[in-house]
């Protein structure tokens, strides 16, 4: 029903270049995290630890600088928003999806607790795929675990697999049935 009601400008303009625009950002999110198993298998100093010398503004945190800044923080937002509907979008948890005007309390207290675990799980999150080395004010450089390379390993492979194999799915499935749907075939 949006679908029918949106402008000719959002569906010939602003659709697609929300929906390149996601493809992009996967394809990025995908792309540094394969580079930093990459690193992960060369160099021992890619592991998610804890940085104990360098202090904020005096070493850059990214390769490519100022922009780099820009994508890591772009990126982590995208990782936020996307488990945050990835969480919703799960079976287990669309009864904690709040109804307008129509939400109990228990199911508030609910959303606010899930909320709350989702975005304390973020620096962990993105510190373990590699996506920034921002050492936060909460030292979670500092995990006994996030030293073990067999989980950290596992982690990014897993990562890239499932986003890779999602991204994948959801684009060429769709041109396939496009196609078929083209060529008059169910």
């Amino acid at each position: 029903e949006l679908r029918h009601r949106a402008s000719p400008w959002q569906r010939n303009l602003g659709y697609p270049l929300a929906m390149l625009g996601l493809l992009a950002l996967t394809g990025i999110s995908i792309l540094i995290v394969s580079f930093h198993v990459l690193e992960l298998l060369l160099d021992d100093a890619a592991m998610p630890r804890g940085i104990q010398d360098a202090s904020l503004g005096q070493v850059s945190f990214s390769i490519l600088g100022s922009f780099g800044a820009a994508l890591q923080v772009v990126l982590i937002f995208y990782l936020m928003l996307s488990s945050v509907v990835g969480f919703y979008s799960s079976p287990l948890f669309t009864r904690l999806l709040p109804a307008r005007r129509d939400t109990p309390l228990t199911k508030i207290i609910g959303n606010c607790v899930s909320l709350l675990v989702l975005s304390s799980a973020l620096p962990v999150f993105s510190r373990t795929l590699g996506i920034t080395r921002f050492d936060l004010l909460g030292d979670f450089g500092r995990f006994d675990w996030l030293g073990n390379f067999y989980l950290v390993f596992l982690y990014n492979m897993g990562f890239a697999g499932l986003t890779t194999l999602c991204l994948v799915k959801r684009v060429s499935w769709g041109a396939q049935a496009e196609l078929l749907r083209a060529c008059g075939e169910d």
